[in-house]
């Protein structure tokens, strides 16, 4: 491959996409400067417009919804669907023909995610797309406009052979990236790598700080990144400590997934709505609601943009045979999104609340899988509570260092000054009334498009590193050695291969015992991982491990025997590596070391921390 010219960072959002460049580091090119890629979107039937915001919609058109032609786009005359803001804003007069929520739908684990399902409840008329497919389309779109904006007229800028940088949750599973993965593929990007979206966003402040950061923060700092988009909650914990007599960043801690976003506010707002209009005698079916709902994300988007507004309009198409006449038109007003999101989503919780939860009807529509609590900070409480020992606590002072002294904030939804400032309200009332220091984003709808973008500088030389290494502890399942006993399965025991923190490009020899491999024959690999057990070493055994450690997935392989009988149990000592793209190597190395095999397991595929 040909020596990339351009560092490219997107964010793959579940409401936007953003696409943030700068040329790759020499030196004739000066200082590198981010900048915006604005993409070309149809905004209206024939009507094309750049816009630095991708809105993540897919329109699938009926018969006689978009004019004939009105959807061309200058690099596919033929094109027969919208992606963008047309999409969105057509797509939420007629909601069952339009994608959205394609990155929560990838992170589903109770569908098929290759399956062509969205959206999720359109007509049989409509031609589906998985979600795998539906996130492909985006970056198809991006890699489109920009090859036909830029690459157009220098041959060294096509797309495909740029530097790429693809951000992901932090909290998404193996199986999530992999897919995302997927994605990528199929739009043909080729040197891409993912990278965790709260990480990204930390980036873009190191970006706009320049060299004042280091008088932002201070050794022992633990910085929470509170990430709250259009699907998913995630939070992060970002320590600064001293070494060599420099600051330095280490990422210590990753939250769960956890899908609850802007999507339940807009749906909250929509029942506002619906009340409003009930007490006016105006009923809605199934179809109008799920209008409503897209008409209440815009007005949400309008008020929070313009908090000196009172009020947006809200309109809902009828249902009747004069669409015009029965059109429905109604408000949402400022004080009505104050009230339910920060109410609602953000209220007071004490340090030592859980996350409510609630006995499931048996039978239920399938869909995404939302929190059943809407409650962001008892969410944030259960986290802090799992990675730290609190404010008060009497406990080691590196532990003590852990609990958030700052906050970065990232996402739309924390756009809002009242649900920042909620935030802070929160922590400091669970920090015994300390002030919690806010560090100033930057834009936060193009913090993670440009920390990608930073990053790629960094790894460069051209910028400041945040040390991640393993987000969690990782473990291999070893068999007990125990009698064979009807009905009861054996044992199996925890190897600690991958310490918390292990940084990428590092190995570690476990040769404390010798362990069994089976080859020849058929064998399945048990890889575990835990978030909470963080000072396990390599090659330390959890026997009784049920509850802090859990299985992340099985690889079912036959290693090849040293002979050419059937199967044996080869004595062997274990090395593991973290390489630079994320994954974990397992090597089983004979006693003689004359023969060793290896295993291979995607933790973040492609991904680098």
């Amino acid at each position: 491959m040909s020596d990339p010219k351009y560092i490219i960072g997107i964010d793959l959002g579940t409401t936007h996409c953003v696409m943030a460049y700068t040329e790759k580091p020499r030196e004739e090119n000066g200082e590198p400067v981010i900048n915006i890629f604005s993409i070309p979107q149809v905004i209206a039937p024939n009507e094309i417009q750049k816009q630095p915001l991708l809105p993540s919609f897919i329109f699938l058109p009926g018969t006689h919804d978009v004019p004939e032609g009105g959807l061309a786009l200058p690099w596919d005359a033929q094109c027969s669907s919208a992606v963008g803001e047309f999409a969105r804003k057509r797509g939420a007069e007629i909601p069952n023909r339009l994608i959205s929520s394609a990155k929560s739908w990838l992170s589903h684990t109770g569908v098929d995610r290759t399956e062509a399902i969205l959206p999720w409840d359109s007509p049989e008329d409509v031609q589906r797309m998985s979600p795998v497919e539906a996130s492909s389309r985006f970056l198809q779109h991006i890699r489109n406009a920009w090859n036909h904006s830029v690459a157009a007229t220098d041959s060294e800028a096509n797309f495909e052979k740029q530097e790429i940088y693809l951000t992901v949750p932090a909290s998404f599973d193996a199986v999530a990236r992999e897919l995302t993965v997927k994605a990528a593929d199929g739009a043909g990007l080729e040197n891409f790598t993912l990278l965790e979206e709260p990480q990204a966003a930390f980036y873009a402040w190191l970006e706009a700080m320049r060299d004042q950061w280091r008088k932002a923060v201070r050794v022992n700092d633990s910085i929470l990144v509170c990430d709250v988009g259009g699907g998913t909650t995630d939070f992060s914990l970002i320590q600064v400590s001293e070494e060599a007599g420099e600051l330095s960043l280490r990422r210590v801690a990753v939250g769960d997934h956890i899908l609850l976003g802007g999507d339940n506010m807009d749906l909250s707002l929509a029942y506002v709505v619906q009340a409003k209009l009930a007490q006016r005698g105006t009923k809605l079916d199934a179809w109008q609601f799920r209008g409503l709902w897209h008409s209440c994300r815009l007005a949400k988007e309008r008020l929070l943009a313009n908090p000196d507004h009172e009020s947006e309009p809200v309109v809902i198409l009828g249902r009747g045979s004069s669409l015009i006449g029965s059109t429905i038109r109604t408000e949402l007003t400022q004080d009505e999104v104050g009230k339910t999101l920060v109410e609602g989503f953000f209220p007071m919780a004490e340090k030592s609340e859980e996350p409510q939860s609630k006995t499931r009807v048996g039978v239920r529509e399938m869909g995404l899988p939302y929190e059943h609590d809407a409650a962001i900070t008892r969410h944030l409480a259960r986290f802090l509570t799992r990675q730290t020992p609190g404010p008060d606590s009497k406990g080691d002072q590196e532990a003590q260092g852990s609990y958030p002294t700052a906050v970065l904030f990232n996402g739309g939804v924390m756009k809002a000054l009242p649900l920042r400032q909620r935030i802070l309200e929160v922590l400091g009332h669970w920090s015994s009334g300390a002030p919690m220091r806010e560090l100033t984003a930057p834009d936060l709808d193009f913090a993670v498009a440009r920390g990608a973008a930073y990053y790629g500088l960094a790894r460069q030389g051209k910028g400041i590193r945040i040390r991640g290494g393993a987000a969690m502890t990782y473990y291999i399942g070893i068999e007990s050695s125990m009698p064979t006993v009807p009905g009861i399965p054996t044992p199996m025991k925890a190897l600690c291969v991958v310490p918390f923190g292990m940084e990428e490009g590092t190995a570690a020899e476990i040769r404390q015992r010798d362990f069994g491999l089976v080859v020849g024959e058929p064998a399945v690999f048990h890889l575990l991982a835990s978030k909470v057990r963080k000072k396990d070493s390599a090659g330390e055994i959890v026997e009784d491990w049920i509850g802090e450690i859990e299985e992340v997935t099985t690889m079912e392989a036959e290693l090849s025997g040293l002979e050419e009988q059937g199967g044996q149990v080869i004595p062997v000592w274990l090395e593991s590596r973290m390489t630079e793209l994320g994954t974990l190597e397992l090597w089983c190395v004979a006693r003689d070391e004359d023969y060793k095999w290896k295993l291979e397991f995607n933790i973040r595929e492609r991904e680098e921390v």
